[in-house]
């Protein structure tokens, strides 16, 4: 297999690109909210930093907005990162039956990460990525988002599944479905009982042998999430909420964080392979409360 070099430099600069439309999009968020609680305080605004993966592996961007008017903590990450991976990352590849990858452990991935935790417990947390991966014996994409509502609305359920769905069937009929049922299992916590959310789609390992169109549908994947999700933010971000609202929201972030730091494959895989740790730690709730 080839290097695979302008397909590499495609993705990431796309990964990049939905990155900054992504982070303007939320600080218009910020400005627009002008009544409700906390419209009083200055509008958030994302803090940026490079992040490294070693001393030559690599590295992305990490834009983090906390204490926002609609926002506590959302994050938004790019990166891109190469090297050799070690033992474990290699038998956990290989189990998944990743060619050639015990023989020759080289790797490149580049990729989106965002996780949104907000103010008003009305309006759900939310989680999107994409992302492509390369080794010399193998290519592939994967990504998804899930909505994680501490107070769930029917109707904002199937909003955020519907513009899901519409992406994936323009790719094929039976993709949602698919990767439905995939993120209904998981981003399911075995030790709860429960799925962390209403769910999404997930979809990992995904390589038809057309590079352009497993391309092109993580791309409309990508595109999928400011429609599905920046409705349900102004729709809810006015609303007012009590005690007893907040406290929900806390608990439902403790399950969050429980998920993420326990089985999440993606926090798994940046921890051992080196990238910075506050970066990979992003997703985790500023604020949490367990019983």
């Amino acid at each position: 297999m080839s290097d695979m070099n302008a397909e590499k430099t495609r993705a990431a600069a796309w990964f990049r690109s939905l990155r900054d439309r992504i982070v303007a999009a939320f600080e218009e968020l910020e400005d627009g909210h002008g009544s409700g609680p906390l419209s009083d305080q200055p509008a958030g605004r994302f803090d940026v930093s490079e992040t490294r993966r070693g001393t030559d592996g690599g590295g992305g961007l990490m834009s983090v907005m906390r204490g926002g008017r609609v926002f506590e903590k959302v994050g938004v990450n790019v990166s891109e990162v190469h090297g050799v991976l070690g033992d474990k990352a290699q038998k956990a590849m290989a189990s998944r039956g990743v060619p050639g990858i015990e023989e020759d452990a080289r790797f490149w991935a580049s990729g989106i990460s965002l996780v949104a935790h907000l103010q008003n417990p009305h309006v759900p947390a939310v989680h999107m990525n994409t992302r492509m991966f390369w080794t010399p014996g193998a290519w592939w994409f994967g990504g998804g988002a899930d909505l994680n509502p501490c107070l769930p609305v029917e109707a904002d359920t199937a909003h955020f599944h519907a513009a899901l769905q519409a992406a994936c069937d323009a790719h094929g009929p039976d993709l949602y479905t698919r990767f439905k049922d995939w993120a209904d299992e998981y981003f399911f916590i075995p030790h709860r009982g429960r799925a962390r959310g209403v769910g999404g789609i997930f979809y990992d390992d995904y390589n038809t042998g057309d590079w352009e169109a497993d391309f092109a549908f993580t791309r409309s994947v990508g595109e999928a999430f400011l429609p599905a999700f920046q409705p349900l933010v102004v729709k809810h971000r006015a609303e007012p909420w009590d005690a007893a609202d907040k406290e929900a929201q806390l608990i439902h972030r403790g399950l969050y964080a429980e998920y993420n730091l326990v089985y999440d494959r993606g926090t798994k895989f940046g921890l051992e392979t080196g990238h910075d740790a506050n970066a990979v730690l992003m997703s985790l709730p500023p604020l949490a409360k367990w019983i």
